[in-house]
């Protein structure tokens, strides 16, 4: 599905309370409407991804291939949504054990990393950091991706 590059001017544009409020309408038994994540699983992925982001979670550096360059492209500079079910790369086909005790916390870490993440590269606007499949991104590329995903993921959850 094709959609105009506006749809995603709203994350694009993403203050941290827009994603309080996003969040404030996920409940812990809230089921996907695809995949295998719980509430809490997809929120402590978006962790990851933001930690990844402001690499307080750091991989090691490679030269992604061309067709990784093309698939970077694609994504980020696409009129279309993050496409379902692509697995992250490094992660195991099975959900990772939870690291918070409930949703509320795990919600309250989120919003933490994405200050975090914002903070970051307020402080370092010409930093780059890691992508697993993409190499390194810019924090105009990261806030492309996270637009996406984040999107993605709030949707498979209605919110």
């Amino acid at each position: 599905m094709k959609v105009s590059n506006a749809f995603f001017i709203i994350l694009l544009n993403m203050t941290t309370e827009i994603l309080i409020a996003r969040l404030n309408a996920l409940q812990e038994g809230t089921p996907p409407q695809f995949g295998i994540m719980t509430a809490q699983h997809m929120v402590e992925h978006l962790i990851l991804t933001l930690k990844l982001s402001s690499g307080k979670i750091t991989i090691p550096e490679f030269e992604p291939s061309e067709k990784q360059l093309s698939q970077k492209e694609a994504l980020l500079n696409g009129g279309f949504p993050f496409p379902r079910g692509i697995k992250a790369p490094g992660l195991p086909d099975t959900l990772l054990d939870l690291r918070f005790p409930n949703l509320e916390k795990a919600t309250e870490a989120l919003v933490n990393s994405w200050k975090a993440y914002q903070q970051v590269f307020i402080d370092h606007p010409e930093k780059e950091t890691m992508h697993p499949r993409f190499g390194k991104l810019t924090f105009e590329e990261w806030e492309k991706f996270h637009a996406k995903h984040i999107e993605h993921h709030f949707s498979q959850f209605g919110i």
